[in-house]
């Protein structure tokens, strides 16, 4: 199910702020840059034809795509998330931790996998921390062990849509149905609707961030990138991780959408490492 990748073999190149107010949030978050997708990220695939499967012929991607079918053929209400505040509308994404102290977040897109989520949670139960799972409605729909799994951890479960389009592309009726949808799981598994969200291949537009503060979500995006999706080499993973760590970083990886052995072995080498450096990994609280 590669979107982040060109269409043959990407998936996701592209929720930090927590549950909060706008001044709760000014105190825990920072910003910068903006929605747009960084230079020299590879642009966005085109939207795939009527009937052509959009997880692009990976393995499995047959009978995922039929489940979502089916899914989609069932009579859908409005989703309406848990009754509470709403977060404000915001201009632009999250993309780090406040400076204090040596804080990092770790974050996975586009899964759950269970070729690769169950190794990702064993590396990081064992070193006893947490972290984000941007996870897609029609992947979480389908491994709703996992989704469990997560949450039982004590990591935090994000909004990655349902099924990874390139949101500036849809009508507001179609965006607000990739979230409201996939929210919908997220509170049907775990009990509780997400409160963040990133957009696929970080491409992220007005009507995203509206529709998103109205399911209760904030926008989070990331300020290192491991391009895991190009398959570098797990040591040019591990490389770029450490080079890039500092204080309020958020890391984006992958679970899924390819082959992700090499950020499975990653994750065991940097994770060590960045301890040892005194980086306490964490997630945004309420």
């Amino acid at each position: 199910m590669k979107k982040d990748q060109t269409p043959q073999d990407r998936r996701s190149v592209l929720r930090i702020a927590a549950y909060l107010g706008a001044a709760a949030t000014a105190g825990l978050l920072l910003t910068e840059g903006t929605g747009s997708p960084r230079p020299g990220r590879p642009a966005a695939p085109p939207a795939p034809a009527a009937g052509q499967n959009p997880a692009g012929g990976a393995p499995g991607s047959a009978a995922r795509t039929a489940g979502a079918s089916a899914y989609r053929l069932q009579p859908m209400t409005a989703y309406q998330p848990m009754r509470r505040a709403l977060p404000p509308v915001r201009r632009r994404p999250f993309h780090r931790l406040p400076e204090a102290g040596r804080t990092m977040v770790l974050t996975f897109d586009d899964g759950p996998d269970p070729r690769y989520t169950p190794a990702i949670l064993r590396t990081l139960r064992e070193y006893e921390v947490r972290a984000m799972f941007f996870v897609c409605g029609e992947m979480a729909t389908e491994h709703r062990d996992l989704l469990r799994e997560m949450a039982d951890d004590g990591h935090v479960i994000g909004n990655h849509s349902w099924s990874h389009p390139l949101i500036p592309r849809l009508a507001p009726s179609g965006i607000r149905s990739e979230l409201g949808r996939t929210s919908e799981v997220i509170e049907q598994v775990t009990g509780a609707p997400p409160l963040w969200y990133r957009a696929p291949f970080g491409a992220w537009n007005r009507h995203s961030f509206e529709i998103g503060a109205e399911l209760g979500m904030e926008p989070l995006a990331w300020s290192v990138d491991t391009l895991d999706w190009t398959e570098p080499g797990t040591g040019t993973i591990v490389s770029r991780v450490r080079d890039g760590a500092a204080p309020g970083v958020v890391v984006l990886s992958h679970d899924a959408g390819g082959d992700r052995s090499q950020s499975v072995a990653a994750l065991r080498h940097y994770l060590p490492d960045l301890l040892a450096d005194d980086y306490r990994i964490t997630v945004p609280r309420r």
